[in-house]
């Protein structure tokens, strides 16, 4: 009885382990930080592009060009690192083990 209550008790992925999510959260912010200096590298050179092509733009046009391509190439670095995440810690094939009639 005891047994069962223990086995029930275990980590079903790696995520419930605190020690491994500190690691994949850690790693996960570690790669937002890499791809926030991507993401302003290649808004820069977007609006480079453009400044070398059209000649001087109008502030707001910058503006605009900067954040559009910044927060897009940031937005899709987070989603894929949340992908990997949830790939990498198990939860992936959670989901495949659930059971609602249970």
């Amino acid at each position: 009885m005891f047994h069962a209550i223990w086995e029930a008790m275990e980590p079903q992925n790696a995520l419930d382990d605190p020690e491994y999510a500190a690691f994949a959260w850690a790693r996960y912010r570690w790669l937002m930080r890499w791809m926030g200096l991507v993401s302003a590298v290649t808004a820069a050179i977007a609006v480079a592009v453009l400044w070398w092509y059209l000649g001087s733009l109008p502030i707001h046009m910058i503006v605009a060009t900067a954040l559009g391509v910044g927060l897009s190439v940031l937005m899709a670095a987070a989603l894929m690192g949340l992908i990997f995440l949830s790939s990498g810690s198990g939860h992936d094939e959670a989901v495949d083990r659930f059971d609602p009639e249970e």
